[in-house]
């Protein structure tokens, strides 16, 4: 999957080579190799140095994911909890943070610099259920705003999922998303 790699790191390696192939062919009068090496060579190094500019790096994932828990998410994982997981572990061009406009959309900012930031997340078995956990550190958005909204980020993240939020202490929260299948509407399919 290219969205698990650094395309500035792609950019950067191979628009140098490119060009420094083409600033060799120069000095050796070769007309050809010069004119490819820097007429793709430079564009994208400079494409490289753009997207690094614009980098934002995968969340860690905090503890490994037991075989138990990845079956349990293939047989209990909703559609957003999948999207979720898979958009804040891969990276990201032109964004500050991860979440971010899913955070402001839920109110757990007023500014821009007030988001809370994704620290990382983790999968686990909770309550015998699939769940997604995502750590963040919330320095100006207060433990007590975060569970106010507990129903909002319920009902945002759709259908199926239970949301619990948890503190950890010096400014850190743990929101869990956990799959509820009891609570998703029933499917078209089982409507007969």
């Amino acid at each position: 999957m290219l969205t698990r790699f650094s395309l500035a790191k792609i950019g950067l390696i191979v628009g140098g080579i490119l060009s420094v192939v083409g600033l060799i062919a120069y000095i050796s009068g070769n007309a050809t190799a010069n004119l490819a090496g820097f007429f793709y060579g430079i564009p994208l190094f400079l494409g490289g140095l753009a997207f690094k500019i614009a980098e934002l790096k995968p969340a860690p994932i905090l503890k490994p994911t037991p075989e138990a828990v990845k079956q349990l998410r293939e047989k209990e994982a909703t559609p957003t909890q999948n999207q979720v997981r898979k958009d804040v572990t891969r990276y990201r061009y032109g964004q500050d943070i991860h979440l971010d406009v899913a955070l402001a959309r839920l109110g757990l900012c007023n500014k821009k610099e007030a988001l809370p930031e994704l620290t990382g997340i983790y999968e686990e078995d909770r309550h015998g259920h699939y769940a997604l956990a995502l750590e963040f550190n919330s320095p100006l958005v207060s433990v007590e705003k975060w569970q106010g909204q507990q129903e909002k980020i319920q009902s945002f993240f759709g259908p199926g999922i239970t949301a619990e939020v948890e503190d950890l202490g010096e400014d850190r929260v743990r929101l869990a998303l956990i799959s509820a299948p009891e609570a998703a509407p029933a499917s078209e399919d089982s409507v007969a």
